[in-house]
């Protein structure tokens, strides 16, 4: 089947596409605007010639996130065999991964390097923050707890079952690196000693930092983290360098807060799908998040 008006004919029964091809809202069903799901489907530039084509693809995939439910739960509003839903889920979130790249970036020039900077002075209200490149925090997924010996290390100190995403935002809440897919028992320190960020040691820039909360060692080999003074600080400069850090380092988390609200049905309960599916998951959560 072919794309377009002919699909629109063929599924005229189907009230979510009914919507989608009359020029309706789309962000209610798939929580994208109609200018980001343009974006969306001309990064993929898919032009499949079998199937049911690269925009009903596109559109059961973002349901499927938009609202968080069963593979049989999306055949039936796509009216479509579940085996089938099952096969577009994980094809087009394989072809999303697949260009991550080109939507969550390091600052590639000079110039967006010194935007970024500026925004995090401007942030945390001191130029001392001139050198800031980034703010780093982890974030529990929640997932189905695996069968099997293992399953006990996916419980988080939360006692629910989850794997780690860890990030980076810059002053724009805008996700420039992100490393999913550590079990929940892990501490935030570990997963990061084993990110390709702290391993390649290729951001930030020498000279430059990335902020963490107190969660995170304060570094400065390989990967330069600035982190709080411990609680009970003593003196006026420490606790006016805190609030200043909390300023700019809350950034992260309010990046966190966004994705979590537009996806909500993703991040505040477990999906059922395997665990090691979810990383693939969430990276078409943290790109759809970066289109707006």
């Amino acid at each position: 089947m072919q794309t377009g008006p002919l699909n629109c004919r063929l599924h005229t029964g189907i009230p979510v596409l009914q919507r989608f091809f009359a020029g309706d809202d789309t962000r209610e069903d798939f929580r994208l605007s109609r200018e980001s799901l343009a974006v969306l489907l001309d990064l993929l530039h898919q032009d499949r010639r079998h199937g049911w084509g690269a925009t009903i693809e596109t559109l059961v995939l973002l349901f499927w996130l938009a609202s968080g439910t069963s593979y049989r739960v999306v055949s039936r509003v796509f009216g479509m065999p579940r085996s089938t839903v099952h096969r577009i889920v994980h094809r087009v979130t394989e072809e999303v991964v697949a260009i991550r790249h080109r939507v969550i970036y390091l600052p590639r020039s000079a110039d967006d390097l010194a935007a970024v900077t500026r925004g995090f002075a401007g942030l945390a209200r001191h130029r001392a923050f001139l050198k800031a490149a980034g703010a780093i925090d982890g974030c529990h997924v929640r997932i189905k707890p695996p069968s099997g010996p293992d399953g006990h290390c996916y419980i988080n100190r939360k006692l629910f079952a989850s794997v780690i995403m860890q990030a980076v935002c810059d002053h724009q809440g805008r996700f420039i690196d992100t490393y999913v897919g550590w079990p929940g028992s892990v501490h935030d320190a570990r997963v990061l000693r084993h990110s390709p960020l702290y391993r390649q040691n290729i951001y930030p820039p020498p000279g430059h930092f990335i902020l963490a909360d107190s969660g995170y060692p304060c570094l400065q080999h390989p990967l330069p983290l600035i982190t709080p003074y411990r609680l009970q600080v003593r003196g006026v400069a420490a606790q006016r360098f805190n609030g200043h850090h909390a300023r700019a380092r809350s950034i992260i988390e309010r990046a966190y807060g966004m994705m979590k609200t537009r996806f909500r049905a993703i991040f505040l309960k477990a999906l059922e799908i395997r665990h090691t599916f979810v990383p693939q998951v969430r990276h078409p959560c943290t790109q759809y998040f970066c289109y707006t």
